[in-house]
């Protein structure tokens, strides 16, 4: 099991040195060059220099992904996940970071590309689907003040079709159709998706999620492909994390807290989670997609949205598992160290525990320090797609942009 992560020899905290000159605050941006100083740095310096890290791997990432492609995207690499929307996605983030207008331009143009490479796509999700590409291509056009592309995309995601035999998790199925619905909400307006419509398929999910939590103790449960998965990405906690974000008669919320606490209390002694119903052996897996990260997250949501301290508790105690086994031998969002750095972010958010904070960032300090070269000798997986937002350094990017302001960080297409 070891051989999945790197032993975590980190600190439990390590106190800021804090520069007495100005010539001092300046070099705090350029000497730190390993670990221990990059943990001892200051808040600020240490948040300039992630943030430069990052705008120079989102050109590398521009170039590899949209400049050596002659700027086309194909239709099977269109997705956010691990295709050029991925790439659009990136560009979005640093522009509400950075204020350049030139990474919005270019957003919208790949946007553009990936609108028409997914016309004929079935899928349907944020991250997997057309309803990426259409709310965030809306999104985009609003911020560039392009009403005539805003009309377009939001008309084209009118046209989204969910057919019935559509699983109902985050990456395929309809509660991604819905983070899409809830990601227009947020940047367009309430109601721009009317509450009406995302009703409809609450309810849908909601059925199915009796229909089979009838044959077991829990009040909700889910297949995707046979598997009853536990999981962000295909199970229990992406429909969950969801679904505590949409409208939910009193009945459908009590199902919601119900199933969580049968995941708590069936999750492994060490505090990590199945990655299924059935296996409730393999206590290995500590990714946002199975295992204790994405469960962290959720839970975290849970105890604002339900208030009860055992949620909290179990978040704290998922927290640990990824402190202690979450360096993994991936750099990515989806499994890998960039994603897990995001459950010490939503902690801090949720508590004001600095402890939290300290530990994003030495997550964040320990791919800047050494990411790079442990790929290079084989000792860390960069990824299928080595340039892609949920298996590569996209991801990586994207947390180190999200340390400028820790306490607005939100999970990539996932978080709201």
């Amino acid at each position: 099991m070891a051989d999945r992560f790197f032993p975590n020899t980190m600190p439990e905290f390590v106190a800021e040195t804090t520069p007495s000159t100005p010539q001092e605050e300046e070099e705090a941006l350029t000497v730190g060059d390993s670990l221990p100083k990059l943990l001892a740095m200051p808040q600020a310096p240490l948040w300039e220099r992630l943030k430069r890290a990052a705008l120079d791997l989102k050109e590398t990432i521009v170039i590899e992904t949209w400049g050596v492609t002659g700027q086309h995207v194909s239709e099977r690499d269109y997705t956010l996940y691990c295709g050029l929307l991925g790439t659009a996605f990136l560009l979005f983030k640093s522009y509400q970071v950075t204020g350049n207008g030139n990474d919005l331009a270019l957003c919208s143009q790949i946007v553009k590309a990936c609108d028409a490479a997914s016309l004929r796509s079935s899928d349907v999700t944020f991250i997997c689907g057309r309803a990426g590409v259409c709310s965030l291509g809306a999104v985009a056009a609003k911020h560039a003040g392009d009403h005539q592309s805003l009309s377009y995309y939001l008309a084209q995601f009118e046209k989204i079709k969910l057919s019935k035999d559509l699983p109902d998790e985050l990456l395929y199925g309809r509660v991604g159709f819905l983070w899409a619905c809830l990601f227009l909400n947020k940047h367009l307006g309430q109601g721009t998706v009317p509450s009406s419509y995302t009703a409809m398929v609450v309810d849908e999910v909601i059925k199915n999620g009796r229909a089979l939590g009838r044959k077991g103790r829990c009040p909700l449960m889910f297949e995707w492909y046979g598997e009853k998965y536990w999981g962000a990405a295909h199970g229990l906690a992406g429909i969950m994390h969801v679904l505590m974000d949409m409208e939910l008669k009193p009945d459908e919320l009590e199902d919601l807290r119900g199933t969580l606490k049968y995941m708590i209390s069936n999750r492994f002694p060490s505090g990590n989670y199945p990655a299924t119903e059935q296996d409730r052996r393999n206590d290995a897996l500590v990714h946002w997609c199975h295992g204790a990260p994405g469960m962290a997250l959720t839970l975290v949501k849970a105890a604002k949205v339900f208030g009860d301290k055992e949620f909290l508790d179990a978040a704290t105690e998922a927290g640990e598992v990824v402190w202690n086994r979450g360096l993994l031998k991936k750099v990515g969002i989806c499994h890998g160290i960039s994603g897990n750095a995001y459950v010490f972010l939503s902690l801090y958010q949720l508590t004001g525990n600095v402890k939290y904070l300290y530990r994003a960032k030495a997550f964040a300090c320990f791919l800047l320090d050494r990411a790079h070269k442990l790929i290079s000798r084989g000792e860390m997986h960069g990824g299928d797609r080595p340039y892609s937002l949920f298996e590569g350094v996209g991801g990586m990017a994207y947390l180190f942009l999200d340390m400028v302001n820790p306490s607005l960080s939100k999970f990539p297409a996932y978080e709201l």
